[in-house]
């Protein structure tokens, strides 16, 4: 049975080298005490401030989106011409 004692000595030197995975936890902040949260005011928006600002989050995504489609069509016809040529 010399395989089964050599998966088992390298399952235990693979567990002996493997990081403890608490220590990424003990620099956090005390999350689960409830009085040390923190507070945040947040301004309160009317329906009209609401409404200006799906307007300018749509014309910015659409302004994205435009040059994405640009840039890719671009770079497809670039491939393809240089695909062509070779």
């Amino acid at each position: 049975m010399p395989l089964g004692e050599s998966m088992l000595s390298t399952i235990r030197s693979n567990k002996s080298v493997r990081l403890d995975k608490s220590k990424h936890f003990k620099k956090t902040k005390n999350v689960h005490n409830k009085s040390s949260k923190e507070i945040y005011n947040f301004p309160e928006a009317s329906p009209e401030l609401n409404q200006e600002i799906r307007a300018r989050m749509r014309e910015e995504n659409k302004k994205t989106r435009t040059k994405t489609v640009v840039i890719s069509f671009v770079l497809v016809a670039i491939i393809l011409i240089l695909l062509f040529l070779i």
